[in-house]
């Protein structure tokens, strides 16, 4: 089968969601099936609400900066599937991408002849057996692993880290985490392992107590970043930041990924690399080479273009902060979309008020929130309406060369947008 023949697959099957409805069970028989290529290779595990995917990139950048063979396994792609698995810092190629589908999709569907299962795995599940392969086929040293939804029964929860990093933990997927930050962080807790380190980025004092709760269950003593690496000396630009991690001892930090919460997410990473035994330098020159397209990504000037996939309320508070922080007294423009499990009225009371243009529009995914839809959930006098991305860039090109553009609210619509604005390919993306 060839890479779009694995790709049209993958897309007819049901998506990441379902994983938590399934459990783990699916995915064990898959591995073994497989021959249990996770055992193959040594994992840092990443759960949490927001900043999950860049302090994996700042994880995986450090590790690399070592000198070491890394993966790199994150969800969701932007603009094409292979972004989710990475080597050495690079997507896969189509070619090995639709070998690895193809010896997943074998062994589904074995099992399905077998009676073992009675349907074949979903999206999330095949191509998380898929980075399992390329890994182990790959000879990685380390890869890290970003948790897809939740954590407890997510696909990726079959390993046994060398290191369990949880991220901030907010509200979001809540119809299927739960309604309090307690049963959130609950399930985002399951992926801390007896034997296993534990680095946990500050939290409100409610996860707080589930996560040492949860760790004290399991006989772990976790690590808890702000505290043994704190940041002084810090300068944000609009480019990203620079500071002093004091812990142990005094870490020049560059972090090239913009935003005041990227510190936080910088001294995580700072924090589970110092616990895989990576040296300082290492650890330095990793932060300030690593890459995450599309959030807060400025993609253009004259007018300044951004892209950021805040698509729940605590990533919508981050982005608001970086507006009014670098960008107040600018004429703002939004192109927003947003899925329909999200919390798009709270988000738009966040966003909308800073922006003297909205163009609502909806990029082209079956769960995309109705155009028509935002504009009946905002109380805002501009909100003009586009049928499509390509629409709404149309629109956001009336914007004046002393202007910024936020295109947001969901990575669907960032993904769409990209591909349409950007020749740089996400690779060489800085």
């Amino acid at each position: 089968m060839n890479y779009p023949d694995s790709v049209r697959f993958l897309y007819s099957l049901s998506n990441e969601a379902r994983t938590v409805d399934l459990g783990l069970g699916r995915m064990t028989s898959l591995m073994e099936a497989l021959g249990n290529p996770h055992h193959a290779t040594a994992f840092v595990h990443v759960a949490g609400t927001n900043g999950k995917g860049s302090t994996c990139a700042m994880i995986e950048s450090g590790v690399r900066a070592a000198g070491r063979r890394t993966g790199l396994f994150t969800s969701p792609h932007l603009i094409e599937p292979t972004e989710r698995i990475r080597i050495d810092g690079r997507a896969v190629s189509p070619e090995v991408f639709a070998a690895a589908f193809a010896h997943v999709h074998e062994a589904a569907e074995q099992l399905i002849r077998e009676g073992i299962f009675e349907q074949h795995p979903t999206y999330f599940e095949t191509v998380t057996a898929m980075a399992f392969v390329i890994f182990r086929q790959m000879h990685v040293d380390l890869a890290v692993l970003e948790v897809g939804l939740g954590g407890r029964l997510d696909a990726t929860n079959i390993v046994h880290p060398r290191v369990a990093v949880i991220t901030p933990v907010d509200f979001d997927h809540e119809r299927y985490l739960g309604k309090s930050l307690e049963s959130i962080a609950g399930e985002k807790a399951g992926i801390l392992k007896a034997g296993a380190g534990a680095v946990f980025a500050a939290q409100r004092a409610e996860v707080v107590t589930v996560l040492e709760a949860r760790a004290a269950a399991l006989g772990i003593e976790p690590i808890w970043a702000g505290q043994r690496w704190r940041a002084q000396q810090i300068e944000l630009h609009a480019a990203g930041s620079s500071f002093v991690a004091v812990g142990p001892s005094r870490l020049p930090v560059e972090c090239p990924l913009p935003g005041e919460h990227q510190v936080v997410n910088a001294l995580t990473a700072i924090t589970a690399l110092e616990c895989l035994g990576v040296p300082e330098a290492a650890i330095g020159e990793g932060i300030r080479r690593a890459r995450w397209p599309g959030r807060l990504e400025r993609i253009s000037r004259g007018p300044d273009i951004y892209l950021d996939g805040a698509h729940n309320p605590a990533g919508a508070r981050a982005l608001a902060a970086y507006i009014e922080r670098f960008h107040s007294g600018r004429r703002v423009w939004l192109v927003y979309g947003a899925m329909r499990d999200k919390a798009v009225a709270e988000m738009a009371a966040i966003l909308f008020p800073l922006a003297a243009e909205i163009i609502a529009t909806a990029p082209a995914h079956p769960r995309a929130v109705r155009p028509e839809l935002i504009r009946e959930l905002a109380d805002h006098p501009r909100i003009r309406i586009a049928a499509t991305v390509p629409e709404a860039l149309v629109m956001a090109a009336e914007a004046g060369p002393e202007d910024v553009i936020f295109i947001t609210g969901s990575l669907f619509l960032v993904g769409e947008a990209r591909a349409l604005l950007v020749r740089t390919p996400l690779d060489q993306a800085t």
